[in-house]
């Protein structure tokens, strides 16, 4: 099941990127880091609405952000679609004990038909360079890779913005 989170939910949100992080580390993937994810990303998320959990079992598995705000870093890529009416997916996560069993799926699904029903012309993402099992992931799913942008509180590697055109 998919909620919108509140307070109450950060520090296990925070328990689970952690988790996510080592999970990444332990096969090269150094996407996330001490300074990212943190609380006061998860705090603004919930303030401004747009940070969503997973719940199995009554228990916090995964989060999405859904944000209708664009990144200043995302002003260099060049969009398939005018930058007007869009959402922008954020620190998409499922503990490593429950993934590969469709939670990001259904948390992408529902982000996509959240931006149908508000018609919302795309949803655009990033995803770090080395990261390849999310560029499959998304790729899969019909999202273009379009340009690189950089984060360098979290890497010296690129990130690969990505877009889905409803």
């Amino acid at each position: 099941m998919i909620l919108k989170a509140n307070q109450s939910h950060i520090n296990n949100l925070l328990e689970i990127t952690k988790a996510c992080a080592q999970h990444m580390e332990k096969a090269g993937v150094f996407q996330w880091n001490s300074t990212y994810p943190n609380r006061a990303a998860f705090k603004n998320d919930v303030n401004r609405g747009e940070l969503y959990i997973y719940m199995h079992d009554k228990k916090v598995v995964g989060s999405i952000v859904i944000s209708t705000f664009m990144d200043a870093e995302y002003k260099t890529v060049e969009w398939l679609t005018q930058t007007t009416n869009h959402y922008y997916i954020h620190r998409l996560a499922v503990h490593p004990e429950f993934q590969g069993k469709g939670i990001a799926r259904k948390m992408m699904d529902f982000a996509e038909n959240m931006a149908r029903q508000y018609n919302v012309a795309s949803v655009r993402l990033d995803t770090f360079s080395k990261n390849l099992r999310n560029q499959r992931f998304y790729e899969a799913r019909g999202y273009q890779k379009l340009g690189n942008i950089y984060f360098p509180k979290q890497s010296e590697f690129p990130f690969y913005c990505y877009e889905y055109v409803l």
